[in-house]
């Protein structure tokens, strides 16, 4: 079972995105935790074999901000910019509860973004910490078919600074991402969807709430020898409105906006490691509903862009393999 990818759920991190000034929450946040297209590189709801395993993943997201109230001049689109790299760790101790497989995950990443002119913004530093205690996954007897769930905190420990607590990469406040995976893993196949929602807390500065945002992300490849492809999609989109605070007076940047994304995927198991790359384009993105500004303009926007993914993984220990690299394969079954 190919199992390089599901590491880089965490990450997560994939928080890259976080350096747009789009109007469909606080500003200084990119709209979500999570960058769309993080788990594409081979998450399944499957799990490996019990042990350690480590993971290095790095991306970049050349993008610009669109939709009817994004900043240009003489007609320029704005660019963003975000260069990431994220280093996790995921256990499975060999574990079962009501029939399923236990696992947990951790990924630290780290992020250098920035935003063009007329926004004129550059951050750089540690993004929050992203940790997933429990996942279960359920193996559905010989039919191929596997369910996975599980709950991913982004904890607010990342750099922050400014007076909203939003002038570099991290966010001041919890988000909370449960998740419902669906796979199917039989001869060589893996066309996997992963859903999974944000649910944050306020920003423990300024007491606004930024809506929820809702991630689906599918994946269909082929494992032929060594070698892994096929297509990959996503879908990335706000589902609920926020809710302000005393320090914006009530005021409440009301957006709605919708992703969807479509590209490819290659992989290369090596044995001691699992390299896979991957590549998004998100060709439909637009946002809408914006009121903050002035009676009837639309001061939604949201980024457009393109994505490129690559992860290497790696298992450190295996129960039969106590010292040194394992003597097989670490992500077949």
């Amino acid at each position: 079972m190919n199992f390089n990818g599901r590491l880089t759920a965490a990450a997560l991190a994939v928080t890259a995105a976080s350096m747009t000034s789009a109007n469909a929450f606080e500003f200084g946040y990119a709209g979500w935790a999570q960058k769309p297209g993080i788990t594409l590189g081979g998450g399944t709801a499957g799990a490996p074999p019990p042990g350690l395993y480590s993971f290095d993943q790095v991306f970049t997201y050349q993008s610009n901000i669109v939709g009817p109230g994004a900043p240009n001049i003489g007609g320029a689109a704005t660019p963003v910019h975000a260069a990431v790299e994220a280093s996790g760790l995921l256990w499975v101790p060999g574990w079962t509860f009501l029939g399923a497989t236990y696992d947990a995950v951790i990924v630290q990443p780290w992020i250098m973004a920035d935003v063009g002119s007329p926004v004129n913004i550059q951050q750089a530093g540690m993004h929050n910490t992203y940790i997933v205690p429990a996942e279960l996954s359920w193996k559905l007897g010989d039919s191929g078919f596997f369910i996975k769930t599980g709950l991913g905190i982004y904890v607010p420990n990342g750099s922050i600074s400014g007076p909203a607590g939003l002038s570099n990469v991290g966010n001041p406040w919890w988000t909370f991402q449960p998740e419902f995976v669906v796979s199917y893993l039989k001869d060589g196949w893996n066309l996997t969807a992963n859903l999974f929602q944000e649910i944050n807390t306020s920003n423990s500065i300024t007491g606004y709430r930024s809506g929820d945002v809702l991630h689906a992300e599918f994946t269909a490849t082929k494992t032929i020898g060594n070698w892994t492809v096929g297509p990959i999609a996503y879908y990335a989109g706000q589902v609920t409105n926020d809710t302000s605070s005393a320090f914006y007076n009530g005021a409440i940047n009301v957006n709605r906006y919708n992703i969807w994304a479509g590209g490819g995927l290659v992989g290369y198991n090596f044995g001691p490691a699992a390299l896979t790359v991957w590549a998004t384009h998100e060709f439909s993105s637009n946002a809408s509903g914006g009121t903050a500004g002035p009676p009837g303009i639309d001061t939604a926007s949201i980024t457009k862009g393109n994505s490129v993914f690559a992860n290497l993984s790696f298992r450190l220990w295996a129960p039969d393999a106590p010292e040194g690299p394992p003597k097989r394969p670490m992500f077949t079954k």
